[in-house]
């Protein structure tokens, strides 16, 4: 088949273009010589354009688009989140649907529903947070909303849902803990004792891989590893692998979520273009529980976890290869 994938440059979106190459075409949206470069040596063809000069003859007689690019950031305005997240997914449907694409494939996640809330092994029914006070909570749930309505007979359209997507290659999660922990900064949030389920990133490509041809039309799916841990194992697992420790410094849920809403009032005020020490977005995340049901995607996907977490950090380690 003929693919086009949005955010190649991306970790999500490079290891789909990395992994699907093999038995499709790929083809990707690249925004500047530097992710042209990238994405050419992930043995896809680049195709100059962004979420906002793609057109339909940029999409030429591919049969499925992935829309993995999104301002994922902790930090920004509103609008910066609408625009990207919102007004950009928009615009790639419309292309796509103009362009006769079949399968219109979304990156979703869980935060579309979060707005501060423990979630507690929820299923795909649990309503959108589109009243979210995180930008990136309410326009990914704005985003998915319009994709899954977007859905008709001769234009399927899906969402898959990952949480805390990790792996080789990862450039947010790991990466940032491990700057907070050079700093000397990091500090566990109520002694890391939230609860999290998370989505080792060959698990999340074998569920696209999977949503090529299969999946229910209309509808989002969560795709996580199969087994759920507190904050403070993962994490602490996670460092490991670069053998690194993290200390055992724990501040109050409360503390901290009315820390980053100080400083995000006091930051938005001053219009200072640095991010705060901490936003809300994280503050709230790392203070609540998230662990998601994969039942619909096992049912509808005939998705099963091809990587058990342990073995995601012996790959980390270098142990084993990833295959």
């Amino acid at each position: 088949m003929k693919i086009f994938i949005t955010g190649a440059s991306g970790f999500v979106g490079g290891a789909i273009t990395s992994h699907l190459k093999e038995k499709h075409q790929i083809l990707a949206m690249a925004r500047s010589p530097a992710s042209q470069e990238k994405i050419k040596a992930l043995g896809a063809e680049a195709i100059a354009c962004d979420l906002f000069s793609i057109t339909s003859d940029h999409l030429a007689q591919v049969d499925i688009v992935i829309h993995a690019a999104a301002r994922a950031e902790e930090w920004g305005s509103f609008e910066q989140f609408y625009q990207a997240n919102v007004v950009g997914t928009q615009n790639m449907l419309m292309a796509a649907k103009a362009a006769g694409v079949k399968r219109f494939i979304f990156v979703g996640t869980e935060a579309a529903l979060f707005k501060g809330q423990d979630l507690h092994y929820i299923n795909e029914s649990y309503p959108y947070a589109l009243d979210s006070p995180y930008p990136y909570s309410q326009t990914k749930a704005m985003a998915e909303k319009q994709v899954l309505e977007a859905n008709s007979t001769d234009f399927e359209t899906l969402s898959l849902r990952p949480r805390m997507v990790w792996g080789p290659n990862d450039q947010s999660i790991l990466p940032a803990i491990l700057d907070m922990l050079n700093k000397g900064a990091f500090v566990w949030v109520a002694n890391g004792q939230a609860l999290s389920s998370s989505t080792y990133i060959g698990n999340f490509v074998h569920a696209i891989e999977l949503a090529l041809d299969k999946g229910v039309a209309g509808e989002a799916y969560f795709i996580t590893d199969k087994e759920i841990s507190s904050i403070k194992t993962f994490f602490t697992k996670l460092v490991s692998t670069r053998g690194m420790t993290i200390p055992e410094k724990s501040i109050p849920s409360w503390l901290v979520r009315s820390s980053a809403y100080v400083l995000d009032h006091i930051w938005k005020g001053l219009r200072l273009k640095t991010q705060p020490p901490i936003s809300r977005m994280a503050a709230g995340m790392m203070s609540s529980s998230c662990t998601l049901s994969t039942k619909k995607a096992q049912k509808d996907l005939g998705y099963a976890p091809l990587f058990s977490v342990e073995e995601g950090f012996r790959i980390l380690c270098g142990q084993v290869k990833d295959v």
